[in-house]
């Protein structure tokens, strides 16, 4: 084999492009800049809680804040029709069989709200701990959450998650007293992981811990 010398051996100098998905998220962040508004991406597993978080807030800040909502499912547009009994702006985006929302997708999405009479849109991505947190969508902040009933060990198994947001919510906490999850092991394995993120416990089923919820939103949009 020839031996390569000089300054040049032969490597070629590759230049990163960015993916049509980082491409679309910046668009997608400018585009809420220029309305003022605060996107939060709110991940979670199915089950875990996020609609009827999302509704317990949408009624909170009624009188304070003009919320929109992406919602982001496999199939169907149930949540999103809970979500619109609340009077706020949603839109449904159906991945059709995909794991997570891309934003592209949110793009799209956010074409259908009415971005000039909004402050906060929450994006609610498809049930999963795995594959949402590999997608920027142009949001301002990630939120999981996690409910009770699935344990205290996530962090364990699905430590990108956790790694990747800004805030950690435990939800169906008026669960605690019946089912055996350690709260300080989970603070202790979420502050391992990620000690910039606060860990919020609430249930929006009792209004219990929704304070502190609230306050995180009026902080991060101050």
């Amino acid at each position: 084999m020839r031996e390569q010398t000089g300054e040049n051996k032969g490597i070629p100098v590759v230049r990163k492009i960015l993916s049509a998905n980082d491409q679309a998220a910046m668009r997608n962040r400018a585009q809420l800049a220029a309305h003022n508004i605060i996107a939060v991406n709110v991940m979670s597993s199915p089950g875990a809680g996020k609609t009827t978080l999302l509704m317990a807030t949408i009624d909170a800040l009624k009188n304070t804040r003009r919320v929109g909502i992406v919602e982001g499912d496999v199939a169907s547009q149930v949540d999103a029709e809970r979500i619109a009994t609340t009077g706020a702006p949603v839109v449904q985006i159906n991945t059709g069989g995909g794991c997570h929302l891309d934003a592209p997708m949110v793009g799209q999405a956010l074409e259908s709200l009415p971005l000039d009479t909004l402050d906060m849109v929450f994006i609610e991505n498809v049930g999963n701990l795995i594959c949402p947190v590999s997608f920027d969508l142009g949001q301002a902040y990630k939120v999981a959450l996690l409910s009770i009933p699935e344990g205290h060990d996530k962090p364990y198994k699905y430590p990108a998650i956790f790694e990747a947001v800004d805030l950690v919510v435990v939800t169906k906490s008026d669960l605690m007293p019946y089912l055996d999850f350690d709260l300080p092991l989970f603070k202790q394995l979420v502050r391992g992981l990620n000690p910039n993120a606060p860990v919020l416990v609430l249930s929006a089923k009792t209004g219990e811990g929704m304070d502190d919820w609230l306050e995180w939103l009026s902080a991060q949009a101050a």
